[in-house]
């Protein structure tokens, strides 16, 4: 069995460093207020400038807290029955970051890959993914691939009896095993 895990949204809750920067320049957001997956929108932030600035939020990657605690043994605990892959879209130039962050956290991963666009990642040839993103969710639903969807305030109105939520990565391992 073959998992591709996502890393911001899921492991990493990089919205967080996001909006300590932002609200030293903007108007402050709060994260219950990122209610939509394009909220920069509703806040009339220019999408080049929000998607700069996610990616060089990277560059503090010490800074990114986790979504959760025991990430690593949770990580470990899916490893040991399954291939788990870090599936991620992003920059490049950002790849080294995360990589650091996901060394700096112990998180278990076998292998790393990287797109440009993250509805890409439903071309992949995974068995599960588990991901935060709506627009994900809904491709990989339309691909007919199983989802986990990792519960955000950006990701609540998506519902389908096809996709499992969940709230905390260890409820991952009961659903896998389960299905």
């Amino acid at each position: 069995m073959k998992i591709a895990l996502d890393v911001d949204g899921v492991l990493a809750d990089v919205i967080v460093s996001w909006l300590n920067y932002s609200n030293s320049i903007r108007p402050s957001i709060s994260k219950n207020q990122v209610t939509d997956w394009e909220f920069w929108k509703k806040f009339k932030i220019d999408p080049f400038d929000f998607y700069s600035e996610l990616s060089s939020c990277w560059k503090n990657w010490k800074s990114i807290p986790v979504t959760e605690t025991n990430l690593s043994l949770t990580t470990k605990n899916l490893s040991n029955f399954a291939q788990v892959d870090i599936v991620t879209a992003r920059e490049i130039s950002t790849n080294s970051f995360v990589k650091n962050w996901l060394a700096y956290h112990d998180i278990s991963y076998d292998n790393y890959v990287s797109v440009i666009d993250g509805p890409m990642k439903a071309d992949l040839d995974y068995d599960i993914f588990i991901d935060d993103s709506p627009l994900n969710a809904i491709k990989f639903l339309e691909n007919n691939k199983k989802v986990i969807l990792y519960s955000q305030p950006w990701n609540k109105h998506i519902s389908n009896n096809q996709l499992f939520r969940i709230s905390k990565l260890s409820e991952s391992i009961k659903i896998i095993k389960n299905n």
